[in-house]
This record gives C-alpha cells, sequence and structure tokens, in this order.
C-alpha cells in the first residue's frame, strides 16, 4: 500500500493505494499516530484502494475517534467493493463518505 499525505494548516489529506489489509494497516495506524497533532479535518482519499479487511476498519475506526474530540474525518471515492464492506459492516453510518 502507498500512503500519500498532503497537509494545508490544519487540514490533512491521506491518499491511499492498494490494499488495507492485515499487512498494511499497521503502517496506516503508525503514519496516523504521528501526523494527527493538531488534524483539525482529516480526508482519506480512496480512490485507489481496492479492498479494506476488518484490521483497515479497526484503523478507520481508531482515526475517527481520535478526529472525533478535535474535528471532522471524510472518506472520499470509495469504490463499490470498499463501499459494500462500509454498508455491511455498518460503517457507513459512522463515516462521513462523499
Amino acid at each position: 500500500m502507498t500512503i500519500t499525505k498532503k497537509q494545508n494548516g490544519t487540514d490533512l489529506e491521506i491518499a491511499l493505494e492498494g490494499r488495507l489489509d492485515t499487512m498494511t494497516a499497521p503502517e496506516l495506524e503508525q503514519e496516523l499516530k504521528q501526523s494527527l497533532n493538531g488534524v483539525e479535518t482529516l480526508v482519506f482519499d480512496f480512490s485507489k484502494v481496492e479492498y479494506v479487511s476488518s484490521a483497515g476498519l479497526r484503523v478507520l475506526l481508531y482515526a475517527q475517534k481520535c478526529m472525533s474530540n478535535k474535528g471532522v474525518m471524510k472518506v472520499k471515492h470509495p469504490n463499490e467493493i470498499v463501499m459494500e464492506v462500509f454498508e455491511v459492516t455498518g460503517f457507513a453510518d459512522v463515516f462521513t463518505i462523499e
């Protein structure tokens, strides 16, 4: 998985490419732990994410909990497969998805 970050003041966009699964979720979690200080708007660009596993959902939930106290988190451009995972697991009701 490739992680690309763009920060503009208190806005952080993280573009992911590949699979967010058991092998790659720890990398994203570590990146979030280092990057969320001072961030008020967190946007995940999922336009190039092929798949999300339960480990990936756990990291996204961690990010949502971190941001709920200090701002907002959005997931943009999930494909049909990823969107179905969000809907089946109920995460579509937890996340702001655009």
